[in-house]
């Protein structure tokens, strides 16, 4: 069996067009970032993507990663590429390529020869490493142990195999950094279980999180010795809770080439429901077994895409962002369905259907991954925005940035209202509609009565400044937010999603609350300073900020500049425009930022940038930028995100540019159109249908678009609708060398947005 697995396991490293697992590179964005304007904007934490070589099923509950950081310590992912030390296999609950904290996880390590339960981290070298999305293996020279393990939605595999005839213990901890947690041996069973206790950052930062992470372990071979431990002290007893350092080892007898497998099940609604995963997902399957099905997953899931090209690096990176794609959000419920209710003290509640899914980095992924799925797979956007409602039922307010199922108010806007309203308005709709969009209202019309409702996170921050002055002025220092003041980008940002929140509530024929927030969907331009071209602070008198510093980061913009985020009005691209002077000021403008060299790829705020040259006489100019970025900012090792990937963000930016089109108004249903990197893209569809990207180039260097066809038929316009993509079709792209300065650039031919 064991000679199987290690074919398997290997397998992936021989190219076989057929399989698109072995182009995934899970290391991937875990060393500091390499790239142009990740060096020159990033600064300590920002310049490390923060994902992880994560084993896992997509979406999946708990991610399998090795462990080079043994906290679960806030923007400190359990593992460092430049790291030396080896000190176990972590059940993980890591935002991918955050700058959060771990919560709930479990780590299992191996030691040989004699016990240790502190200092036992082991030198490794990368060479000594082999990672997949489906299988991690690592040969830990000194222990003479090598250790794998392998995933199903909501439980981990590990098998260990003994390069010497020695005692092997298994160290198993809770990692909480808030010396809490349980666990407790039954050896009757052959069985570990225990938990560790989730708490909250951001709003309500250290409080307990109203839930736990629970893990059940079980073993295929006899325990020879066992106890309990808490840092240097060992204990004869089988259980041990609320100490700094606690843990449990079990002791075996290991043979020269005898191998054994443990199965991990976890959950987040008790003891329980661990052992209802394990017993259902993993406890009836071998390693191989369950790392085939997981490879299997895996593949099927990233053959809905296919690209083909000659650069086999273009595959490498797409793939591998496609993976960091589908990390989160996160599978929250049991197999029987029963899940933890939101913002709760240890209260579950059982779903009537679907799945109920947690850790959604909203401020990043309403932009480009969510928008992907919504054409790669509606049925999990209906999950996900069912998810959202309950959580706004069981808690009384829409979370804005709902993580670790709890209240946050992390980052600003209200996102929510962007996924659940483009949900709504692309016909994705197997939810209680009206309950929604009720949800959503009384975020974008209501502060919280009690003062402390309002400082744990519920509510949008700052809304009675917003509807009072219609924008935010820098009088109102936001103190009750992990981001305080940052007046303008929040005033931005709720533009935005009351523009989303109106169509909604245009299609609910509510015509009152239509108009309201249209009106209120403008308010962007309040904070538009027609002297200087570009956004800026502004008193609650009306007066602008002095000094002015457009390139400089200011306590009133949000990760970033002024410059940068004058450009963020993506639902009305042509209303910035005409504030601007017209489509050649915008292209000017746009200019100068790249000209200067300001354009921050590794920060979300800035996303829609390169692409909004669609909107001008210039559309030559997105290609352009857009290739320039693909080459600069992404490449196939370690350090080659150029910021935190956050829940996929990033990587979605790339999936979408690299096949050619990308929503700057993620609710709109228009994709604005770029020049693809691939000859070929096939992407398949729900209902059988099947979209087709085809570029035709009059050389290998060709990227400007000088004519394009929808299913045979020339296409003056530079975008194309969710709607055509949905019933399938192929998009034929014509590249040349040089830019076609008349293609695409009639107004005509561009998206309008809200000012028509």
């Amino acid at each position: 069996m064991y000679k199987l697995f290690i074919l398997l396991f290997f397998a992936g490293t021989v190219a076989n067009a057929q399989d698109l697992t072995h182009y995934v590179q899970p290391m991937a964005g875990t060393a500091a970032a390499t790239t142009k304007s990740a060096l020159k904007h990033g600064t300590g934490g920002e310049l490390f993507a923060n994902t992880i070589p994560a084993v896992t099923m997509p979406f999946g509950m708990t991610q399998w990663t090795p462990q080079t950081q043994m906290s679960e310590k806030k923007c400190l992912p359990p593992y460092y590429y430049r790291d030396t030390l080896f000190n176990g296999i972590r059940g993980s609950h890591w935002l991918s390529g955050s700058c959060t904290q771990d919560y709930g996880s479990v780590t299992i390590m191996p030691v040989t020869g004699t016990l240790k339960t502190t200092d036992y981290s082991v030198r490794f070298k990368h060479t000594d490493e082999k990672s997949t999305p489906y299988g991690y293996r690592i040969n830990l020279r000194e222990e003479q142990v090598e250790v794998a393990v392998t995933s199903t939605p909501r439980c981990g595999l590990m098998q260990f195999k003994m390069n010497k005839a020695d005692s092997l213990y298994l160290l198993i901890t809770p990692n909480s950094d808030y010396h809490e947690g349980f666990i407790k041996i039954d050896a009757e069973k052959g069985e570990i279980y225990g938990y560790n206790p989730v708490h909250r950052i951001y709003q309500g930062w250290g409080k307990q999180a109203g839930f736990s992470g629970y893990f059940v372990i079980r073993f295929e071979k006899g325990i020879d010795s066992k106890g309990t431990f808490a840092m240097s002290q060992i204990f004869s007893t089988d259980s041990i809770g609320n100490q700094p350092g606690i843990g449990a080892y079990v002791g075996f007898k290991m043979d020269k080439g005898e191998h054994f497998t443990i199965r991990i099940g976890t959950s987040f609604t008790g003891i329980e429901g661990a052992r209802k995963n394990l017993s259902e997902e993993a406890e009836t399957i071998d390693f191989v077994t369950a790392f085939a099905n997981c490879k299997s997953v895996w593949q099927k899931t990233l053959s809905q895409i296919k690209v083909e090209t000659d650069n086999e690096r273009d595959k490498q990176i797409f793939y591998t962002s496609y993976y960091h794609a589908m990390q989160q959000p996160r599978l929250f419920n049991d197999v029987d369905g029963l899940y933890p209710m939101f913002s709760s003290d240890y209260q579950n509640s059982t779903l009537t259907k679907g799945n109920y899914y947690d850790d959604f980095s909203m401020w990043d992924i309403y932009r480009a991954q969510i928008p992907l799925f919504e054409i790669l797979n509606p049925p999990l956007i209906n999950n996900l925005v069912q998810s959202l409602i309950l959580k706004g039922k069981q808690g009384g307010w829409m979370p804005i940035f709902p993580c670790w199922n709890s209240y946050t108010s992390e980052m600003i806007g209200d996102h929510p209202t962007s996924v659940i309203s483009s949900a709504y308005l692309k016909g994705i709709r197997n939810y209680n509609v009206k309950e929604a969009y009720e949800i959503l209202r009384h975020n974008a019309f209501n502060t919280p009565a009690s003062k402390t409702d309002y400082v744990e996170g519920k509510g949008r921050r700052a809304l009675e400044s917003y509807l009072k002055y219609h924008y935010i002025p820098l009088e109102d220092s936001v103190k009750d937010a992990f981001h305080k003041q940052e007046q303008v980008s929040r005033t931005l940002e709720y533009a935005y999603d009351d523009y989303a929140l109106a169509q909604f509530a245009k299609g609910m024929e509510k015509t009152t609350d239509y108009q309201l927030l249209i009106t209120r969907a403008g308010y962007y331009a309040n904070v538009f300073d027609k002297k200087t071209g570009m956004v800026r602070g502004r008193h609650a008198d009306g007066s602008w900020i002095t000094p002015y510093h457009p390139d400089e980061r200011e306590s009133y913009i949000t990760e970033g500049t002024a410059r940068q985020y004058t450009f963020y009005v993506p639902h009305d691209v042509s209303g910035l425009s005409s504030l601007m002077g017209g489509p050649r000021k915008l292209e000017s403008s746009l200019d100068s930022l790249f000209i200067k060299k300001e354009y921050w790829h590794g920060n979300e705020p800035g996303h829609q940038i390169p692409f909004m040259y669609n909107y001008t006489a210039a559309p030559w100019k997105t290609q352009a930028q857009v290739r320039k970025i693909l080459s600069e900012e992404y490449s196939n090792g370690p350090g080659g995100l150029g910021g935190n990937d956050d829940a996929g963000q990033m990587s979605a930016w790339y999936m979408f540019a690299a096949m050619g089109f990308y929503p700057v108004n993620p609710i709109a249903g228009e994709y604005l159109l770029s020049s693809p990197i691939f000859t070929h893209v096939t992407v398949s569809l729900p209902k059988d249908k099947t979209f087709e990207i085809i570029c035709h180039k009059t050389s290998k260097t060709a990227k400007y678009i000088h004519r394009a066809k929808w299913n045979g038929v020339l296409q003056a316009d530079n975008f194309i609708t969710y709607s055509n993509i949905m019933r399938g079709g192929k998009l034929e792209l014509y590249l040349q060398d040089t830019p076609d300065k008349k293609w695409g650039s009639n107004p005509i031919n561009q998206p309008k947005g809200m000012t028509k």
